[in-house]
């Protein structure tokens, strides 16, 4: 794989900053035009966009590799094997896992939470047990529990939001107590708040209860090592992490694996079947049925490795500084026409900008902005308990990623700018 344009490098002990004209160029999708603007694609926490290494690894796979894997014994079934397993070890390597055997392929972080909560929440939990979870989940963190909650009379409890949009802890030792597990979000895909994974963690161990982490909007952005945020369990999607959709992890401890009942019946994940019955395949596989999607996995350890090419401190001080300055340059130009929800310090959140502007609706404010090439969200976000802590039925959000710079930024500026004259008439 050629190295990524923008590569980051240390000099001296510090990172020097990503090179964004060059990343640019490692993206096709971004040279398109929409009229007489350029593309500006701000919404990466939906759904980032693909290098092309990312497609090339795919393409070729398909045009010089397709068999299925694990169970040729020819070339080419021998090479797809290989190269899907490697994109194995590279997905643990990017997560900080101390093996493979825990990284198990889901279509995508929903899929994975659903995982946990179908096998090991089925095996583990009933009346009298409590999940304790956040008021700024995703509905993937958050239906799978309601859902056992209905069926086994499971008790859920719910960590509020502080006035700043962080979690209140103040009630923890309180909430935590009797709790089997906690599910919490690194970072919410609203406020972009990063959460304090490492001490709830720690919280729930001592309450006698493990940890998962939905890291769908973390693990993109942030250095992740599941070992030292301290969780037992941790899911991302790759369509989120410049690789391709349909592709998710779960990580777990791998004794955790071990103990849980299989998610999915079929080929690939047993080990002997018999009209008596039958024998699962060892961990990871007993959690993948069936033909997998390989050229996706290809694909997401393409992206790992440009991710990792370009540095994930150096992906994560470029989103800092580019949120910050997204705050000030929108907070000065708009005033009380613009309401952006989430912590006021960019240190404290995720490149996620959620907003309201002026009286106007989300939908039409992204209408308006797509006719002069800039891409938001607009919408509840899959968080529709959180729009309704925050008093709204909808926001724009705009967020940000290593192709994104203070120029993007300046086209959205412009853009709201144009949709208020718009809608002054």
């Amino acid at each position: 794989m050629s190295e990524p344009a923008g590569r980051a490098t240390r000099q001296h002990g510090e990172i020097t900053p990503l090179d964004v004209a060059a990343i640019r160029k490692d993206f096709p999708i971004l040279s398109q035009r929409v009229g007489d603007h350029r593309l500006v694609y701000l919404d990466s926490a939906s759904s980032s966009q693909k290098p092309t290494v990312v497609l090339d690894a795919m393409s070729d796979y398909y045009e010089t590799t397709h068999a299925n894997v694990h169970r040729g014994v020819y070339g080419i079934a021998a090479e797809a094997t290989e190269r899907f397993e490697a994109a194995r070890e590279k997905v643990a390597r990017f997560i900080g896992a101390p093996s493979s055997r825990g990284v198990v392929f889901t279509k995508n972080v929903t899929e994975a939470i659903n995982l946990v909560a179908y096998s090991w929440g089925r095996a583990n939990l009933g009346q009298g047990d409590a999940i304790l979870l956040t008021e700024l989940e995703h509905h993937a963190n958050l239906v799978p529990w309601l859902m056992l909650a209905e069926e086994r009379g499971v008790e859920l409890r719910y960590l509020p939001l502080a006035e700043d949009h962080t979690l209140d802890l103040s009630r923890l030792d309180e909430l935590i107590d009797g709790v089997r597990l906690v599910s919490v979000s690194a970072m919410s895909n609203v406020l972009g708040t990063l959460t304090p994974v490492r001490r709830l963690a720690d919280a729930a161990h001592a309450a006698g209860a493990l940890c998962l982490v939905d890291g769908a909007q973390y693990a993109p952005h942030l250095r992740t090592d599941v070992v030292e945020l301290g969780c037992d369990f941790f899911g991302f999607t790759g369509h989120k992490a410049l690789g391709p959709t349909g592709i998710g992890v779960l990580w777990a401890r791998p004794e955790l694996l071990e103990a849980m009942p299989a998610f999915l019946g079929g080929g690939e994940m047993i080990r002997d079947v018999r009209l008596d019955g039958w024998t699962p395949n060892e961990v990871p596989w007993k959690f993948e049925a069936g033909t997998p999607p390989i050229a996706e996995v290809i694909g997401l350890g393409a992206a790992v490795d440009y991710l990792e090419g370009l540095g994930m401190e150096a992906v994560r001080e470029h989103e800092v500084s580019l949120t910050g300055y997204a705050l000030r340059t929108l907070t000065e130009r708009f005033g009380d026409d613009l309401t952006i929800h989430g912590p006021p310090e960019p240190a404290q959140r995720g490149g996620v900008l959620s907003f309201a502007f002026q009286d106007v609706h989300p939908h039409d404010v992204s209408q308006v902005l797509d006719q002069q090439g800039v891409c938001v969200r607009a919408g509840h976000h899959c968080a529709k308990p959180l729009m309704r802590r925050l008093g709204v039925g909808a926001t724009a959000r705009a967020s940000l990623y290593v192709y994104n710079d203070t120029d993007d930024v300046d086209a959205l500026a412009e853009a709201l700018g144009d949709a208020s004259d718009f809608f002054a008439f």
